[in-house]
């Protein structure tokens, strides 16, 4: 599966460069005068496992006469219609000018996934610029450096989100769910992939980090395909020495970064420790889904007892990892292995699920009438609007008045509703809340 991806936006945001880093070495000219691309430019690019043809376009002119300039849009406007998904990149140092919202507004007559990046952001001189570009009506601007590779894991999640919009020869063909076996050393995750596939695949042992590499493997369960990726495991940094090491748990976290779900392997005579509770929280950063794995559980004396014992500590010790399920596995006898993939596909669905901006809008109104958030200095906050924006994970805006002022509790209890309302159980949420009026409901002039 390739997705046609146009790079967009007005000249010098740093398209050519991004072009560059996607591509993998420098094909496209990239300077700091203006203008420096005029024709369309294609070529192969990847992003973790997403395969593109890339069309880095020259920088829009809004302008629609017989000039040079206006020829330099016709071909932008050829790529963006060529294009399965639209990058369009502003200057986050510069922040939105007016001809990124002609551009915006041009984008959403086009009725084509769009993607919103903010480039330049590196340090805070972007945040000014990063919050100006939600006015763009286009969703979460994600921040981005082309020149130094940074927010990439991020864009790669943005734009995945849109693959199946992709033209692929093989109508049935299906992307993989990315499957990373996580955990620390010795919990028993290529004991777990052995299970799971059914061979010895992985060298397993008593001793702790025979994983070295992050090793992929094609599978499929109840029909659908998955890639697993057993890692190493990760200690703690203090105990990170050697440089091998060092280069496995960058694998590693390289891994956790391009999942889509996270299986959180414990030894389940010492599960939720402290390194554990570091890597849920990892994930639960990087908005990835989480599922934990409680292995080695025909060793457990009083199996009851000892669940909901665990089940208390995962919520007292990882709150923010809330709904992530619990599944028990005997990896060498396979006892568990179902229920532990039932819970992945659950998570999977819970975190590409997309709730329609009706429905979200009456929810609100009914939690703010059951309780009301709460007044500061004398004026009460006015939630407005809310709309999500993207998932994986469900992410979600809310406008509202004196937004800068919402407790973090009213934020966590609007995001409780979220979850509990719309049965996402298992998944991060993210909520976002901006002040003013509802960007998305006034479309481009014209």
């Amino acid at each position: 599966m390739t997705i046609k991806l146009a790079i967009v936006g007005r000249p010098n945001v740093g398209k050519s460069t991004l072009f560059n880093r996607l591509h993998g070495k420098k094909l496209a000219i990239v300077d700091d005068t203006p203008g420096v691309t005029r024709d369309r430019r294609e070529a192969t690019g990847k992003l973790g496992d997403l395969q593109f043809t890339l069309i880095d376009t020259a920088g829009f002119e809004d302008v629609t006469d017989a000039s040079l300039e206006s020829r330099m849009r016709e071909q932008t406007e050829t790529a963006i219609a060529m294009a399965d998904v639209i990058l369009f990149l502003i200057d986050a140092r510069v922040g939105v000018t007016p001809l990124d919202k002609a551009f915006a507004a041009l984008l959403r007559r086009a009725d084509k996934p769009v993607v919103l990046a903010a480039n330049k952001a590196e340090g805070r001189a972007g945040d000014i610029g990063i919050n100006e570009a939600y006015a763009l009506g286009l969703g979460e601007p994600i921040a981005i450096s082309a020149e130094h590779g940074e927010g990439m894991s991020e864009l790669y999640a943005a734009i995945a989100a849109h693959e199946h919009t992709a033209s692929i020869d093989d109508e049935n063909a299906e992307r993989p769910i990315q499957l990373a076996i996580v955990g620390r050393p010795n919990a028993g995750k290529s004991t777990l992939v052995n299970a799971l596939i059914g061979e010895e695949r992985l060298l397993v042992g008593p001793e702790a980090g025979i994983t070295r590499d992050s090793i992929a493997i094609d599978w499929q369960w109840g029909g659908k395909p998955y890639k697993l990726i057993d890692t190493a495991g990760m200690r703690k940094k203090a105990k990170v020495q050697a440089k091998l090491e060092r280069m496995s748990v960058a694998d590693t976290l390289h891994a956790i970064r391009f999942a889509d779900v996270c299986v959180l392997v414990m030894d389940a005579a010492d599960a939720f420790e402290k390194q554990d509770v570091m890597i849920a929280d990892l994930v639960e950063r990087e908005g990835r889904s989480l599922v934990y794995v409680l292995a080695k559980w025909d060793k457990i004396e009083d199996p009851r007892a000892h669940l909901e014992e665990l089940t208390l500590v995962a919520r007292e010790r990882v709150p923010q990892a809330r709904g992530a399920p619990i599944a028990t596995v005997a990896a060498l006898s396979g006892v568990g292995l179902d229920r532990m993939m039932k819970a992945v596909d659950k998570a999977h669905k819970d975190w590409t699920a997309r709730v329609k901006t009706k429905d979200l809008n009456e929810w609100l109104h009914a939690a703010i009438q059951r309780h009301p958030p709460p007044a500061v200095r004398g004026k009460r906050i006015k939630p407005r609007y809310i709309t999500q924006i993207k998932a994986r994970p469900p992410t979600f805006v809310l406008i509202c008045s004196r937004a800068e002022d919402m407790p973090e509790s009213y934020k966590r209890y609007l995001v409780n509703g979220i979850r509990e309302a719309f049965e996402l159980t298992a998944t991060p949420i993210r909520l976002i809340v901006k002040a003013g009026k509802n960007p998305f409901a006034d479309d481009a002039e014209g």
